[in-house]
């Protein structure tokens, strides 16, 4: 059941822009949305995640303690983590939303998943990671290429549901004990829809079919 009173992370997903990658309507649809953020204070700070379906029924929500050396790596870790935990909960070929806070990361993401369409593994800018995430980087890399589909958006912190999650671990920490779930979503209106114009699927969509 949707959590009412906020919107659901699809609805931040659509609002948002994704950087590098044309963000238009009817072709972004997600089976999965995951939204995560990293804390850092010298004496510690906290990972984040909130993952939904698409029908924004919540799936987990993790608060973690961590002690990262910066805010930057703080953000890198938290994405890793939530990741980790969407991928060993959602089907194969799920089709997934990022979001983040965090410019660098969201535009590196989305320039690696370009980089998985290129026969050459080529991006189309340079990826540069922070120092001290390298690990976390590859971990990321390794569950883009996981998914069936995945792209990041950009929102604000203050819009970020994993942003209480990722400065209080402490006082979320009771959302770690619930019960593990895995929720399968609803299919999209497009998959539902037989009759939808192709030309508004999205190019993986459309144009890898085995009749091409």
């Amino acid at each position: 059941m949707a959590v009412t009173g906020r919107p659901t992370l699809r609805d931040l997903f659509d609002e948002s822009p994704t950087p590098h990658i044309a963000h238009p309507p009817r072709t972004h649809q997600r089976h999965f949305y995951v939204a995560t953020d990293g804390s850092y204070r010298p004496n510690g700070g906290g990972l984040g995640a909130v993952i939904e379906t698409r029908d924004g029924e919540r799936v987990a929500r993790i608060a973690l303690p961590d002690v990262p050396p910066d805010n930057n790596v703080s953000e890198y870790r938290a994405l890793h983590l939530g990741l980790d935990v969407l991928a060993h909960r959602a089907p194969p070929g799920a089709r997934v939303g990022v979001l983040v806070d965090h410019d660098d990361l969201a535009a590196n993401v989305n320039n690696a998943v370009l980089a998985g369409d290129h026969p050459d593994w080529k991006s189309p800018k340079r990826i540069v990671v922070p120092a001290g995430s390298e690990h976390h980087w590859r971990g990321i890399q390794a569950r883009i290429a996981g998914f069936g589909e995945l792209r990041a958006a950009r929102i604000d912190s203050r819009e970020n549901p994993a942003h209480p999650l990722a400065n209080a671990p402490s006082e979320y920490e009771h959302v770690n004990r619930r019960a593990d779930r895995c929720v399968l979503p609803d299919p999209p209106e497009f998959e539902a829809d037989s009759g939808t114009d192709v030309s508004y699927l999205p190019p993986s969509r459309f144009e890898g079919r085995a009749s091409d």
